[in-house]
């Protein structure tokens, strides 16, 4: 595989260096270029569009911002794949910012292994002549910041555990006739552990959630599967109407 060149727009200096020094022995990988806001990304994207493969962009930046960014390639016809890196997770944003064709939607902090794993996975699917569902893949970030309005803090394991099942439930409906016998067994076998341990992290987890989550949000997720006065979810309950509501806003969306 040729080495992939990729231009990063960012007016947080400090992320760049901390990119280039985690890519920096990578044989595949290069961080070649870099810009600070929108008017200097352009000017070298038009600089350097024929060594560019992959720009990664932020989108609140000063003078130009990134959706400056994404209008001018447009009008110029320069077609790159691009990845946005940004804290900025509005829906009516990422609505905007799928329409130009943008292949991932990551947000900040952002582990530097996923950002890696997300270059790749472009690369790969660009050499099969495959397209990217650019809501598909951006799943993960719909279900972290929903986990994170419910109040369950990443660092518990039933918060790993209930982000996987609900990506499983969401993409594999049929699942839902058997969370005890097939759902709790995969996420064992994944995450080296029992059964029994999944189930008591994820009971765990909701508890905390019904302590800690935002409860106007809890009352608009839950508050026509469960009464939240009284009792708080099943395992199965949970995860279910979490994944239920996804589908149905990634539905609305496209």
């Amino acid at each position: 595989m040729e080495r992939i060149n990729i231009l990063m727009i960012d007016d947080n200096i400090n992320l760049i260096e901390m990119v280039k020094e985690y890519f920096k022995d990578n044989e595949d990988v290069n961080i070649a270029f870099e810009a600070h806001d929108g008017e200097e990304g352009i000017n070298e994207i038009t600089k350097n569009k024929d060594k560019i493969d992959l720009i990664i962009l932020d989108l609140i930046m000063p003078n130009k911002d990134g959706i400056y960014v994404l209008n001018e390639m447009k009008k110029r016809g320069i077609n790159k794949k691009v990845i946005v890196a940004t804290s900025y997770n509005a829906a009516e944003v990422i609505r905007e910012v799928s329409e130009f064709g943008v292949s991932y939607y990551i947000l900040k902090p952002f582990d530097l292994s996923d950002l890696e794993k997300r270059i790749y996975d472009i690369t790969k699917k660009e050499n099969n002549n495959k397209n990217i569902d650019f809501y598909t893949s951006n799943l993960q970030v719909a279900i972290t910041k929903m986990l994170h309005e419910l109040g369950i803090p990443s660092h518990i394991k039933g918060y790993q555990y209930i982000r996987e099942a609900v990506n499983i439930i969401f993409e594999n409906p049929s699942v839902i006739g058997g969370i005890t016998k097939e759902l709790y067994p995969e996420l064992a076998k994944k995450f080296n552990t029992t059964t029994s341990r999944v189930e008591r992290a994820i009971r765990h987890a909701i508890e905390v959630s019904w302590n800690r989550g935002n409860l106007d949000f809890m009352e608009e997720i839950f508050g026509y599967s469960v009464d939240i006065d009284k009792a708080k979810p099943t395992n199965s309950e949970f995860m279910v109407t979490i994944a239920d509501k996804l589908r149905l806003d990634f539905h609305q969306v496209n």
